[in-house]
């Protein structure tokens, strides 16, 4: 036990010299993997973002079916019982003219309150239901099931502009997968030959180790480690740095567009950043164990 401990002793010794050593190609090396995982965070987060806007989307969907002011109890029913016959609807909500008046007034807001002057003596806007769906397929059922129905005045949907956002973000998303694809083995290529080169400048040390009997392992660990605080050192700067970038853009978003669902910059903290730190220290290592292998003869 007391041998393997002084064997990590000198590795770790070894990694930090070596590191200090080579200060030019082991700042390379953290400049290399922070830009690489730089790009592959922007990715993740355009991907995770467009899932958000999707869900968002999609909890959203909604048909109005708007009644007629002459409607009769039996038509109301007939209309009640066609909605719940039709799979896929989460949820009926029935709006009367009052409710309508008082959503209106609070999407006008105070400095509108003009435009519905005398509306609540004489209320003109119509009785409703309100139809949440599952998703936007089931929307062109509803309509066609409902509208011509006795007692309807008309049914309003956006699903042209619901399909409109989802086909973009779903667009977006997948883009963001097969970038991260594309990304990860050209991630784990720049670094390996990066870290290969600091390998290569001390190819004549490890001919020696060998020549004196020292064991694979034992030449291999001191660059394993190397490359592991490369790996930390360059996933922290990028993790970071994307952190407080995103804080910034979040915060410009979210002021402008009210409605946007995105995740947030803590969000980002407490459950991307650890990836960051991870796929650093395993591409880290990775490459250094891939690049030695070429001067063990294994």
């Amino acid at each position: 036990m007391a041998m393997k401990i002084s064997s990590i002793k000198y590795s770790l010794i070894d990694a930090l010299k070596s590191i200090r050593r080579n200060k030019t190609l082991s700042l390379a090396s953290i400049i290399t993997v922070s830009l690489t995982l730089l790009m592959f965070g922007i990715f993740l987060l355009t991907m995770l973002n467009a899932n958000e806007v999707i869900k968002s989307v999609e909890s959203k969907l909604e048909v109005s079916v708007f009644l007629k002011d002459d409607i009769k109890t039996e038509e109301k029913a007939k209309i009640q019982q066609e909605l719940q016959g039709i799979d896929g609807i989460v949820e009926i909500k029935y709006i009367t003219k009052a409710e309508a008046l008082e959503k209106w007034k609070e999407q006008l807001g105070k400095d509108n309150q003009d435009l519905v002057r005398g509306f609540d003596e004489k209320n003109p806007l119509p009785e409703s239901y309100a139809v949440k769906v599952k998703n936007s397929d089931i929307i062109a059922t509803v309509v066609s099931k409902t509208q011509n129905l006795p007692g309807i005045e008309r049914v309003v949907a956006n699903e042209d502009l619901v399909n409109r956002i989802s086909s973009i973000t779903r667009g977006v998303k997948w883009t963001g997968i097969a970038s991260l694809v594309i990304l990860i083995p050209v991630c784990l290529l720049l670094i390996g030959n990066t870290i290969k080169l600091a390998v290569y400048s001390r190819r004549r040390e490890v001919n020696i180790m060998k020549f004196v009997g020292a064991t694979d392992w034992f030449i291999r660990w001191p660059f394993i480690i190397e490359g592991v605080i490369i790996g930390l050192l360059g996933s922290l700067v990028s993790g970071l740095l994307l952190y407080y970038a995103y804080g910034v853009v979040y915060s410009k978003l979210t002021s402008n567009i009210i409605m946007l669902n995105l995740i947030t910059p803590g969000y980002f903290l407490m459950n991307v950043l650890w990836m960051f730190v991870l796929s650093g220290i395993l591409i880290g290592g990775l490459g250094s164990i891939l690049s030695i292998r070429k001067f063990l003869k294994v």
